[in-house]
């Protein structure tokens, strides 16, 4: 990405619930100065820009409007959200045929009019939508940045912050592979403050209990169902999990996160994005890390990714 390009101007494509949990997030958090929202729907980023717009005397001030593909060719980065919902009882690989079609009608628009810009894939299936966007905008550039398994980790962290008693953000435990049912827990990997869970106790004395943890795992892998029964969609903390994502590149932090990409051979995977903890900074994926995991935990997570490239050549 160009380096003399600094606008703090991002782009939403899609002001569905995550689209607009995000942009709201975004505005009250004063990482850019400009945010422009696109919608097939344009009378409906029109309602968001306004209804943001009418909160801005309670925040820093910022540009928010509803435009087009030519009002992003100078956005330093772009979130898409656009696509089809998952309903209840259906998986998010069920979504891949149709939204695999808005993605090939929407990222060549994008690339047309900014070749620069690090785009941010939101829509599920992420992990499929993430491959065909890179390899529309081309897959050496890093440009492509997938939340991926984010939302995962957090709900897992969480998770494990009730059980142990511990504030979540002391915890370091990453999900990784597919944002989906084929998902792996990095157990080998998991601390508390440098502690392995098999070696801490919790503050009401919660010691290493298996049963636990794996029901902790299987919440947090079903979580996304369990929230669409009963409020039809999940949009709240996805929409904060993409701001991180932002922030770490609008700030260059160079944060680690469980983002999805293109795999080069990573684990013996390739020819498939899937997640992993990833060095983000303004470069977008700037490092995806080699950790020393478990076999087993290398197995599962050949699994994921053939998995995802099963579903992928289906639709060639």
């Amino acid at each position: 990405m160009s380096t003399s390009k600094r606008t703090s101007k991002v782009g939403l494509v899609g002001t569905g619930m995550v689209g607009a949990s995000f942009a709201y997030a975004l505005m009250q958090h004063s990482l850019a100065n400009e945010l422009i929202l696109i919608d097939a729907d344009h009378a409906r980023a029109e309602g968001e820009a306004m209804d943001l717009n009418h909160g801005l005397p309670f925040v820093r001030p910022m540009r928010i409007i509803a435009g087009d593909y030519d009002d992003i060719a100078d956005a330093e980065i772009i979130v898409i959200t656009a696509g089809a919902n998952q309903r209840p009882g259906e998986t998010r690989l069920d979504l891949l045929q149709k939204n695999a079609a808005v993605f090939r009608d929407i990222v060549p628009k994008i690339d047309a009019v900014n070749k620069d810009a690090i785009i941010v894939v939101a829509t599920n299936p992420v992990d499929i939508l993430t491959y065909i966007s890179a390899e529309i905008v081309g897959f050496d550039s890093g440009r492509v940045i997938g939340s991926g398994t984010i939302l995962d980790t957090a709900r897992f962290r969480y998770m494990l912050g009730e059980h142990y008693g511990v504030d979540p953000r002391s915890i370091h435990a990453y999900i990784v592979g597919e944002h989906g049912d084929s998902e792996l827990a990095l157990w080998s990997l998991a601390n508390i403050a440098g502690v392995r869970l098999t070696d801490f106790v919790g503050v009401y004395g919660q010691g290493y209990d298996e049963a636990a943890l794996k029901g902790i795992f299987e919440r947090t892998r079903t979580a996304a169902y369990e929230i669409i029964q009963r409020k039809k969609a999940t949009y709240y903390a996805i929409g904060l999990g993409l701001l991180s994502i932002v922030e770490a590149v609008l700030r260059d932090q160079h944060t680690v996160m469980t983002v999805s990409s293109p795999m080069t051979g990573q684990y013996g995977v390739s020819d498939i994005a899937i997640s992993l903890p990833t060095i983000v900074g303004r470069g977008g994926i700037e490092e995806m890390l080699n950790l020393t995991i478990s076999n087993d935990e290398i197995a599962a997570f050949q699994h994921s990714a053939q998995t995802l490239k099963e579903r992928l050549q289906q639709i060639g």
